[in-house]
């Protein structure tokens, strides 16, 4: 009879193992995709970020191309749920694009313009998120 009781003391110790062992996996899986899922998005949120600052640009070469002495940017101008802000200082435009959520991106760019109208807009350099 004691024999029958410490054998199944240890089945049970085995168990209950197992189940520790199972529940700690699970629980790691559980934070793996928690992170994934936050890193997507991050990911996500970033681009949206970059694309509302093109957006600041590209409005700003529309206004470059009908008259080259354009200078007077942009402040706090909505575009698909964010913000961007446009400077004008010379030949470089910058545009910072900021989300809903706080995420923020910069585009710079170094331009040149030619023609007479509507003005052709070379782009020397660009920089982004620098």
């Amino acid at each position: 009879m004691r024999k029958q009781l410490r054998n199944k003391g240890s089945v049970m110790l085995m168990v209950v193992f197992a189940v520790a062992l199972l529940s700690a996996l699970v629980m790691g899986m559980l934070q793996i995709n928690t992170e994934e899922i936050q890193l997507m998005q991050n990911q996500i949120n970033a681009a949206h970020a970059l694309a509302t600052a093109e957006a600041g640009l590209n409005d700003a070469f529309f206004e470059i191309r009908g008259d080259t002495i354009w200078n007077k940017g942009f402040k706090d101008k909505s575009f698909n749920g964010g913000l961007y802000n446009v400077t004008v200082d010379g030949g470089t435009i910058t545009s910072i694009g900021t989300t809903a959520d706080g995420f923020v991106a910069e585009v710079e760019a170094e331009i040149i313009t030619a023609g007479g109208g509507p003005y052709v807009i070379k782009i020397e350099k660009l920089r982004i998120n620098e």
